[in-house]
């Protein structure tokens, strides 16, 4: 398989979205709160111009095991 930078970006929003899964299937659990507790990255840009208003909100949440998805998922696209 050829390595592009489509491919990493692929591979590190899936592994990113298993580690959210993950996340989420193990929230019940009280002793692994320190993996499932999750921090939300906010960024909004807004522009009021004389022809054009817009305004975007862009929320990224992140966890303990989404960090180590994405990691997982760098590792396994090394080894390709």
């Amino acid at each position: 398989m050829k390595k592009n930078a489509g491919i990493l970006v692929l591979f590190l929003l899936i592994g990113w979205l298993l580690g959210a899964w993950i996340a989420k299937l193990l929230e019940p659990v009280s002793a692994l709160s320190f993996l499932t507790a999750s921090t939300m990255i906010e960024w909004s840009p807004a522009a009021k111009l004389d022809i054009i208003n817009y305004d975007i909100v862009i929320q990224f949440k992140m966890s303990l095991l989404s960090i180590i998805g994405m990691i997982t998922s760098i590792w396994l696209y090394r080894r390709l």
